[in-house]
């Protein structure tokens, strides 16, 4: 199982195992940390907003146009921003580190 580094608010960093093919925002939800994915991941909020390191931010596949424009109207965005629902766990990204956005 892949592994991620996650960053909860309080600026501690949390071990998650998560199965291949996975959404993040449901690993790191099914976690038990404060990611909330309103929409349980139907890209219908941004609720589950991360902010990927940049060293792995380059590795992810690209946003789509509709992840895009609800990352557009967020005030906390950053240049590494991305939606954990979007977001799918391969082997690739055994490591990855990213830190739960503020709420917006």
């Amino acid at each position: 199982m892949p592994t991620l580094f996650i960053t909860d608010r309080a600026g501690v960093e949390h071990r998650l195992e998560g199965a291949e093919n996975d959404d993040l925002m449901h690993i790191v939800r099914d976690a038990g940390l404060p990611l909330q994915g309103e929409c349980n991941g139907t890209l219908a909020c941004a609720t589950c907003h991360l902010i990927i390191a940049p060293d792995w931010f380059e590795k992810l596949p690209p946003a789509g146009p509709e992840e895009v424009d609800f990352l557009d109207y967020m005030s906390t965005v950053t240049p590494t921003s991305r939606l954990g629902c979007q977001l799918i766990l391969t082997p690739a990204l055994d490591g990855l580190r990213a830190t739960i956005a503020e709420p917006d």
